[in-house]
């Protein structure tokens, strides 16, 4: 029987994939804020310009992504680490069903939301 594991099913699998995506997520922080330090004065369409050109398209939906795997583990190893019958009762199981749920549910609208303000016009 297979047990509910995080992202993968494998550890070290998941492991790399959250420092993969952190790599990608720095890289985007660094992109972005070195553009609006280069650009100090700009205006909405000088923003849009930049982050709706194929590249940005692209670098944002990595960074997403990126983002999504990246909470997705973080979330599934806090929760299983912390939220257990030996801390929280029998309730515990049930609890961690909800939270583990309500991730879910928020990076994959998260995701959906960013795709289409992206890739939607």
């Amino acid at each position: 029987m297979k047990s509910a594991t995080g992202l993968t099913g494998s550890g070290s699998r998941d492991w790399f994939i959250q420092r993969v995506s952190a790599v990608v997520l720095a890289a985007y922080t660094v992109v972005v804020f070195g553009w609006i330090l280069c650009h100090g004065d700009f205006d909405y369409a000088q923003w849009s310009g930049f982050m709706m050109t194929l590249p940005m398209k692209i670098f944002s939906l990595l960074a997403i992504l990126g983002l999504v795997a990246h909470a997705w583990i973080g979330m599934w190893q806090v929760f299983t680490d912390y939220v257990t019958t030996r801390q929280m009762g029998p309730s515990a199981s049930g609890l961690r069903l909800v939270l583990t749920s309500a991730v879910i549910v928020a990076v994959f609208v998260y995701a959906i939301w960013t795709i289409q303000i992206f890739w939607a016009n």
